[in-house]
């Protein structure tokens, strides 16, 4: 296949749209069932990017979960634990322990559920079994992946009445060095962003901190290879093999780090055994628990949990989470690795970051302040790396 015609480009407005090779070749796809848009290719391209890098600097399957061309988490396969099964809602999916790439993926789609709500699923193997009966029970709008097995392949294409997208590509595929595209129609050409992200990045320990070890040096790899494929500006969170924060596309980097520390605090916090012991009805479906479970959390708790509206969604009325217990609860998280993909301008990032149990840092390092955010690291105990590294993606 030469080239796709797609139902419209990014807009319902914007026509003729289509997906081609410039140089005449055939595509690196194929179209197993559905019909994939403007946008879902986007993600798909991306989103494969990045779980085919993952896969090659740590040796395990990897999965992520996109929305709008930036990932909402990306994981690797580790067992969850128990508490974590709970969480995101898959402690009754038989043989999950059992397949690493559905862990990679129960990792991915639990980590900031309300973000991953209609996502673009990406795997970096073959698609099993246990995989797709998981995603069989999301609302998504696609996945790519290198291969199905017939039985995933079945299961995938009984989603969304038959319409489900799934591409599959060639994990053999390079694309050239040199990629274009078009803005208001002038023609934009760069080198493409090659540059591998491995151990060899974090040599250069600038704490006195000097204490990093493999699990945070996996855990910075995941942050920093999510990052190179999230809208910039970006800073992500993660720990255990996974991405439980992403903050992108804003303009300032204080507020990537808070957007992405909310929602790594929000992961922590959804394994609140309040927050597991919710009574739900059993007619309360898993949309609705995910957007109950992000208001019972917030300090608006009382919009799901207040006299006459409780009955709607639980058995019995639950008792607020307080704000002094999510405090005292968040103050022991220690152990969070996090990603920058530009340099810190200045400390309060690290204040912020510091109240989100982070204990490990990789940033570029190279801004004039440098000496005030080491200086903040110090304070905090916080081991933290100068990779030289910009991770811009537009």
């Amino acid at each position: 296949m030469k080239e796709f015609e797609l139902k419209y480009g990014c807009n319902p407005n914007q026509k003729p749209s289509r997906i081609f090779m410039e140089n005449g070749s055939d595509l690196p796809i194929q179209i197993l069932n559905g019909k994939p848009g403007y946008i879902n290719f986007l993600d798909a391209f991306n989103s494969w990017q990045l779980v085919k890098e993952i896969k090659e600097a740590l040796g395990v399957p990897a999965a992520t979960s996109f929305k709008h061309v930036s990932p909402t988490s990306a994981a690797i396969g580790i067992p969850l634990p128990e508490k974590l099964k709970k969480a995101c809602f898959v402690d009754d999916v038989p043989g999950l322990d059992e397949s690493p790439l559905a862990c990679a993926y129960a990792r991915a789609r639990g980590t900031d559920r309300m973000s991953s709500f209609g996502d673009w699923i990406a795997l970096s193997d073959i698609c099993d079994k246990t995989t797709a009966a998981l995603i069989a029970r999301e609302v998504s709008d696609g996945i790519i992946a290198p291969g199905y097995t017939q039985e995933a392949l079945e299961i995938l294409k009984g989603k969304r009445k038959g319409n489900y997208n799934i591409v599959q590509i060639d994990s053999n595929y390079v694309p050239d060095a040199v990629e274009k595209k078009q803005v208001f129609g002038v023609t934009f050409e760069q080198g493409r962003n090659n540059f591998k992200i491995d151990h060899a990045l974090l040599e250069e320990l600038v704490t006195e901190n000097k204490q990093l070890p493999d699990s945070a040096k996996r855990d910075l790899i995941i942050a920093l290879i999510t990052l190179k494929y999230t809208q910039s500006n970006s800073v992500c969170y993660a720990v255990d093999g996974q991405a439980i924060g992403v903050g992108a596309g804003q303009q300032s980097r204080i507020h990537c780090t808070r957007l992405a520390g909310n929602k790594a605090d929000i992961w922590h916090l959804r394994q609140h055994d309040k927050v597991l012991n919710l009574p739900f009805l059993d007619t309360v479906g898993r949309p609705e628990r995910d957007n109950c479970i992000d208001v019972y959390i917030s300090d608006d708790y009382e919009d799901i949990i207040g006299d006459g509206i409780w009955q709607n969604f639980f058995k019995t009325k639950p008792e607020p989470l307080t704000r002094e217990e999510k405090k005292a609860y968040l103050a022991g998280i220690k152990g969070v690795a996090l990603g920058s993909d530009a340099f810190f301008p200045f400390d309060d990032n690290i204040e912020r970051a510091a109240k989100s149990g982070v204990s490990y840092i990789a940033e570029p390092g190279g801004s004039i302040r440098d000496d005030l955010v080491i200086q903040a690291c110090n304070k905090h105990g916080i081991a933290m790396v100068f990779t030289h590294m910009r991770l811009f993606h537009h």
